[in-house]
């Protein structure tokens, strides 16, 4: 049994930020690096990088890249360049909290220590990406141990889109309950949706899981209802993009009808995410900025065009899932339970 992933995702060395392209798993294991803030910008536009808690890390690590090579005779001029760059960042990918959180993270240190040598706020807005990059890899840890308490013996988990070290710093989110019920034999089999248009289950989970030793079947996205229909799935388990503080979550499209279907078969549905990815800011899922994608994603499979030329496409990235149909969102200090406007903000105290 494979307990730690044979491949490191995103890492930071000598003012340089390295990530695996996500985009040519799994035919080939490609490592990039980055060492400026708009090659970080197109990582992230381009799903080099992808995973909420990742493209904050990225995003962290961007806006020092960004600010590196500033000059450092004008403090009030550097922070305002500093603003900038994480604007441009942030507009990579809208929808995911975690990019705005650890930007907005970084600006603020910034702005409070505004009296501090431009030199020195440099240094500390390295010292911040690098302590969220060590932060999400310990609270993934702990999502998984917190998780495992839902997972029944023998379990047979369906998943979504991919949520393990890939979309991490470590471990993953969803990926770490499943990563830690394998690890304690609690667990059977994992049904993996493909996760249209882009493959992210198909491409990356299933590489993952694969690379573990966890046993796993690729479903067809459209397979997921009449695998509950048929006995196969005993609980689904998501990742998040964005919670909002009522417990509706964002999450890669065709999540919420994973939550209609496994409310129909009375499965439950959970949600795996760390603290940085609810938004109290956000009162609902309605509130929530979805992010729409090139049209080419859906009428073309790779290069090959698969649909008539001139039609219009509907390619949302995400989808919202209402917390009623949300049995439990585990997090790293342990599970939240409906109602979440409650919860959620007992969690936050």
């Amino acid at each position: 049994m494979n307990s730690v992933p044979s491949y490191v995702s995103i890492s930071w060395s000598r003012d340089e930020l390295t990530i695996i392209d996500q985009t040519l798993l799994p035919e080939k294991e490609v490592y990039l690096e980055l060492t400026s803030h708009r090659q970080v910008w197109d990582a992230i536009k381009k799903l080099k990088v992808r995973g909420a808690p990742a493209i904050g890390i990225a995003g962290a690590y961007g806006l020092y890249l960004g600010i590196s090579p500033l000059p450092e005779n004008d403090p009030a001029l550097f922070l305002h360049q500093a603003e900038e760059i994480a604007s441009y960042l942030n507009s990579s990918r809208p929808t995911a909290v975690n990019l705005s959180w650890a930007l907005d993270k970084i600006v603020h240190k910034l702005m409070r220590a505004s009296d501090l040598p431009v030199a020195t706020l440099k240094k500390l807005a390295l010292q911040t990406a690098m302590e969220i990059h060590e932060e999400d890899r310990q609270l993934c840890k702990r999502i998984g141990e917190s998780g495992v308490a839902l997972i029944p013996d023998a379990a047979r988990i369906l998943t979504h889109c991919n949520t393990g070290s890939l979309a991490t710093a470590e471990f993953g989110t969803a990926f770490s309950v499943i990563l830690h019920a394998f690890r304690q034999h609690k667990l059977n089999h994992v049904w993996v949706d493909e996760t249209r248009p882009l493959l992210q289950g198909a491409r990356l989970t299933a590489w993952e899981l694969k690379k573990a030793g966890i046993p796993f079947s690729l479903n067809i996205d459209s397979a997921a209802g009449f695998l509950m229909q048929q006995g196969e799935v005993d609980l689904v388990i998501t990742g998040a993009d964005r919670i909002a503080a009522n417990g509706d979550t964002a999450n890669k499209i065709g999540t919420y009808s994973l939550a209609v279907l496994a409310n129909r078969h009375r499965i439950p549905f959970y949600v795996a995410a760390p603290y940085s990815t609810i938004d109290l800011q956000i009162e609902n899922g309605n509130n929530i900025e979805i992010e729409m994608r090139s049209a080419d994603e859906v009428s073309h499979f790779g290069e090959k065009k698969t649909a008539p030329e001139g039609i219009d496409v509907y390619n949302p990235a995400f989808d919202i899932t209402p917390g009623e149909l949300i049995t439990a969102i585990i997090t790293e200090r342990g599970i939240l339970k409906p109602d979440y406007s409650k919860s959620i903000q007992t969690y936050f105290g």
